[in-house]
């Protein structure tokens, strides 16, 4: 044995046979199920008090604490799904391979999320062989199609609220404590159709549509100082037409709408319904919704949601941010709380945080490999989120204790 391997700790090697166990287990938001039941398997036979699976599909794994009344409860969180690989022939290595090469495991979610996700199922677990376990309970869940919508974050807030969260997306194990949100706007503009040689006999809705997309960053966006301004990005266009020599009588153009706290889904369509309303010509229409999506989950729960993702922001001053930067300090450095950063992208931390939950940020791999056929995470960014998850279930409740409510 390498005095490499003789240093690394025993419950690194089974961490990473999971995580290659669940990179080659395809997820697909709504195809979860495989996926889920890995994860009851593993936190059962790592000794989980309970384990279970709910109606939408969701896994929660619970390590009952000696006195729950005295801290409150701490919820690890991650999600199962993950969005689809695109092209196999364009990855460098399989995507659903697991494969190791220059000491990262590779392919679809090893960043986002089942890298973060078998940190946490592991990290937590090692709290089950200390001599004393926390005064509060300590659950570890994995939520259902994160990737478009939240719908098992929503369903788990309607049965629990952890006053305490530790989201594991991806922030090369540094601390976060905030995003933006998002809300999926459709800008959708009435015309009327003719053919394309006799324009003059129609309304086209590109008239309407493309002075809108002009003017778009003419917008009085909102802001915060922690999370700078909210944006707006066009980024999908279709028609009511598949014929080239047609003049369309619908456009639907989707906007993609970040915004900050305290702008709500409905704020912005009402702003971009305004501006919509100003680029009309003679003769068309415009509405802009915000459109609702029916999801189905594995299990077969079938739920209306609308295309939004609240924003959130923990102050720097919260109780939860001073304690996970003490507690972290041994594992990632000194940090200040003024030094927290934030996501740019959407979490279902911002559902928890609707919830009353106060959120903080933690888990191994690099954001901006996310999504990506260069998706990889390093075996000691692995070994880092370990320790730091461990040290966070062990210590956060206690450390805010006088400070936070009780579940």
């Amino acid at each position: 044995m390498s005095s490499e391997a003789a240093d690394n700790p025993p419950d690194l090697a089974p961490c990473i046979d999971f995580l290659q166990r669940l990179i080659r287990t395809p997820g697909l938001p709504g195809e979860e199920g495989a996926t889920a039941e890995l994860m009851r398997a593993e936190m059962e036979k790592l000794g989980y008090d309970e384990v279970s699976v709910d109606e939408v599909g969701n896994v929660v794994g619970r390590i009952r604490g000696t006195d729950p009344g005295s801290a409150p409860e701490v919820m690890f969180n991650t999600h199962l799904d993950h969005v689809d690989v695109g092209d196999h022939a364009a990855w460098p290595h399989p995507p659903f391979g697991g494969e190791i090469h220059d000491n990262h495991v590779c392919g679809r979610g090893a960043v986002d999320i089942k890298g973060p996700l078998a940190a946490q199922v592991y990290g937590v677990a090692r709290i089950l062989k200390e001599a004393s376990r926390p005064a509060a309970d300590v659950l570890v869940t994995a939520v259902v199609q994160e990737e478009i919508g939240g719908i098992g974050a929503r369903y788990l807030m309607e049965n629990m609220r952890p006053p305490l969260v530790v989201v594991g997306e991806p922030s090369s194990n540094s601390l976060r404590r905030g995003h933006r949100g998002r809300s999926e706007l459709t800008v959708r503009v009435f015309g009327k159709s003719v053919h394309a040689s006799v324009p003059e006999e129609g309304v086209s809705p590109y008239d309407v549509i493309g002075p809108f997309l002009t003017r778009l960053g003419e917008l009085d966006m909102p802001y915060q100082e922690d999370l700078g301004h909210s944006s707006v990005a066009p980024t999908l266009v279709s028609s009511d037409q598949t014929s080239s020599n047609v003049i369309p009588s619908q456009i639907d153009l989707v906007l993609d709408w970040r915004h900050v706290p305290g702008e709500s889904g409905e704020d912005a369509r009402a702003k971009a319904q305004a501006l919509a309303e100003d680029c009309l010509v003679a003769g068309a229409r415009v509405e802009v919704l915000l459109p609702t999506y029916r999801r189905v989950t594995y299990t077969g729960r079938t739920q209306e949601l609308h295309g939004n993702n609240p924003a959130y922001i923990l102050p720097i001053d919260h109780p939860a941010v001073a304690a996970a930067c003490t507690i972290l300090q041994p594992v990632i450095g000194t940090t200040a709380p003024a030094d927290v950063g934030t996501w740019r992208f959407a979490t279902d931390g911002g559902h928890f945080a609707a919830a009353g939950c106060a959120c903080i940020g933690f888990g191994p791999g690099d954001e901006l490999l996310a999504h990506t056929i260069k998706e990889s995470i390093p075996i000691s960014a692995l070994e880092t989120a370990l320790d730091g998850n461990h040290l966070l279930a062990r210590d956060l409740a206690a450390s805010v204790a006088t400070s936070m409510p009780r579940a």
